[in-house]
């Protein structure tokens, strides 16, 4: 009793493609890479917070100066 058995992926993959249909099964499959793709990027970049916190601490400093 293998939940993930090839017949029942398949009878599976055949509801989903009865429910939504192949033209907008393939929309599902784009915005779902996407998403992926951007959660990817998402984590794997710095965070720009710090490097924000710093400008916005040297223009504080560049207006005192000049004030």
């Amino acid at each position: 009793m293998d939940l993930f058995a090839p017949s029942h992926l398949l009878l599976l993959l055949l509801i989903v493609l009865v429910i939504f249909g192949p033209s907008k099964l393939g929309d599902i499959g784009g915005a779902l890479g996407r998403a992926i793709r951007d959660f990817k990027r998402a984590t794997s970049e710095p965070d720009p917070e710090p490097k924000r916190a710093a400008e916005s601490s040297a223009v504080e400093q560049k207006t005192e100066k000049a004030s």
